[in-house]
């Protein structure tokens, strides 16, 4: 993932608003047609996400930059207030929003968009962090009514301020059917892997809400040092399914990771740095 400029800067955004679920969400429909893509101006540098779609979601970014959340562990000290989604291929462009209360920010470089369920429509995978408890891992759905994001499912806060968690990637990590999503847990402190199988809308608390359970965990693995504004490593399928490639705990190795069952089992690829963990993504390690 590219890295976030550290002096990324947006116009502030005018904001409906309404209370639900401890989430205040904020939906705009705008024209049918637009003269340019409606990322442009809102959207926070580095953070625009796009993939190839017919329906549903098909570009992702943050907006609303914000200080109130004292961490900086990106870098640079700001973070996201809104995330917002356009809703289908140009030259609709619609967007669908979900703005958080001051408590809360999206600290994260850009949202991930994956179709978790299966239904052909991407959900939005971000980390989202309360200013009490921490970094939590949340997937958002649009609204049956396409004006808005909601809350469809999210794995609990780590549960104490400045305690975050680096999202590696989703996929059907295991050849089950499901999507698992993996991150690591505190990635300067627990430097543990986690892996999450998302269950669709039906097995969550209301519609359109799906759950998220833990279906693995491995210490000794990390993704991310203090400070830098990029996520290192990813997923790779080099032929025999996917495996989360990370460091180890102390940065000298690069390790693959596959889950087997409820097991992760891991394995070096070579010494760390830029070369190997590039050349193991691309599969050349």
């Amino acid at each position: 993932m590219a890295p976030r400029d550290p002096l990324r800067t947006c116009p502030g955004l005018a904001r409906g608003a309404g209370l639900a679920s401890g989430l205040w969400l904020a939906g705009a429909l705008t024209a049918a047609a637009c003269q340019a893509p409606p990322w442009q101006g809102p959207a926070m540098d580095g953070s625009l996400t796009r993939v190839a779609a017919q329906d549903g979601p098909v570009a992702a970014w943050f907006e609303d930059p914000t200080t109130r959340y004292a961490h900086a562990v990106l870098g640079d000290g700001i973070e996201a207030g809104t995330l917002a989604v356009q809703t289908a291929p140009a030259p609709d462009c619609r967007v669908a929003r979900i703005t958080l209360p001051p408590t809360e920010v999206f600290e994260d470089i850009a949202p991930r968009l994956a179709d978790l369920d299966g239904d052909g429509r991407a959900e939005v995978i971000a980390v989202h962090s309360h200013r009490d408890r921490g970094a939590r891992l949340a997937v958002f759905a649009v609204t049956p009514d396409g004006s808005a994001l909601q809350l469809a499912a999210a794995t609990p806060h780590i549960g104490r301020a400045h305690r975050w968690l680096a999202p590696v990637g989703a996929a059907d990590l295991d050849g089950d059917g499901a999507i698992e999503i993996a991150y690591v847990d505190r990635p300067h402190l627990a430097r543990t892997l986690r892996v999450w199988r998302y269950l669709p809308e039906g097995t969550g608390t209301g519609p359109g809400q799906g759950r998220l359970t833990e279906v693995a965990a491995l210490e000794g693995l990390t993704n991310h040092r203090i400070g830098e504004a990029f996520i290192s490593g990813g997923l790779r399928d080099c032929g025999a399914g996917p495996e989360i490639i990370t460091a180890d705990a102390t940065w000298s190795r690069v390790m693959a990771t596959r889950l087997e069952g409820t097991t992760l089992t891991t394995r070096p690829l070579g010494p760390w740095n830029a070369t190997t963990a590039a050349a193991a993504l691309a599969c050349r390690h």
